[in-house]
């Protein structure tokens, strides 16, 4: 049996020779045990974001109301990647920005190309996509993209085709260009015959192509506009990186691919 003396200095060396062994863990095991842990600015945080809900197919609403389509796909992507709670809601496209900078949603994910004028006002991520324009006509008509001369043209306001339409034929040989609150009254507006073609991007022209197969088609090569389309944040908001580590996971893992091939088809 110890004595007394001989068992308490046992009981402290024991004592510290266990908190040396917990100190001298590798530090690197600590690191790799949370390496994978989510951001604490997005983990279980509900993240507000608007899309069109008008702009198949990145964006649309369903007969019963609720809202689809690529861009809704890669929200709902990025979220679980941050594990977050998304909440996305609809809003026109001409209020936007304008909701955006009042606070009303954290983020804008709606097929939205990054520009010169929209980085005065917004941040955006890294691109989700980049897309190309198209010429959609008549194909018993006319039109010839190569000689656009004394002719209406369509396609929707504040995007590049609409910025692209304007900048190039607006006034000039003739032509006039109308510009619409959505894709849809453009369309509608080159079915009955008010307007000669309709400028737009590839994939919303393919979408719309798919439901309106006679009659109508892409008419000449595409045009390479450098439109790499973003997701937008207010100025200096940290949710952009938190997004950009999102995107770049969902790119590496393949996932942002396959939810380009349900959508579009490529």
């Amino acid at each position: 049996m110890m004595s007394n003396s001989r068992l308490l200095w046992s009981s402290m060396t024991v004592t510290a020779a266990l908190m040396l062994s917990a100190c001298s863990q590798p530090a690197d095991e600590t690191a790799g045990a949370n390496a994978d842990a989510p951001a604490a600015e997005t983990a279980g945080k509900t993240i507000r974001i608007a899309t069109e809900g008008a702009y198949p197919p990145f964006n649309y609403t369903n007969a019963d109301g609720t809202l689809a389509g690529f861009d809704i796909d890669v929200a709902n992507a990025l979220c679980d990647q941050m594990q977050a709670k998304c909440e996305i809601v609809a809003q026109d496209w001409d209020g936007i920005i304008p909701g955006l900078l009042a606070q009303k949603y954290d983020a804008v994910v709606a097929g939205m190309s990054i520009t010169t004028e929209r980085q005065e006002k917004v941040d955006f991520s890294e691109p989700y996509f980049a897309n190309t324009m198209v010429w959609l006509t008549d194909t018993k008509g006319s039109f010839d993209p190569t000689s656009i001369k004394s002719l209406t043209l369509g396609g929707q306001r504040s995007t590049t085709p609409g910025a692209y339409l304007q900048d190039n034929y607006e006034g000039k040989d003739g032509n006039t260009v109308k510009l619409y609150d959505n894709y849809d009254n453009a369309y509608l507006d080159l079915k009955s015959g008010r307007s000669d073609a309709v400028l737009a991007e590839k994939v919303s022209a393919k979408s719309w192509l798919a439901d309106n197969p006679e009659g109508f088609g892409v008419v000449g090569d595409e045009i390479d506009n450098d439109d790499n389309i973003a997701i937008a944040v207010r100025k200096d908001d940290p949710l952009r990186d938190d997004f950009n580590k999102a995107l770049s996971e969902i790119r590496s893992n393949g996932e942002l691919a396959r939810l380009e091939q349900i959508n579009f088809g490529q």
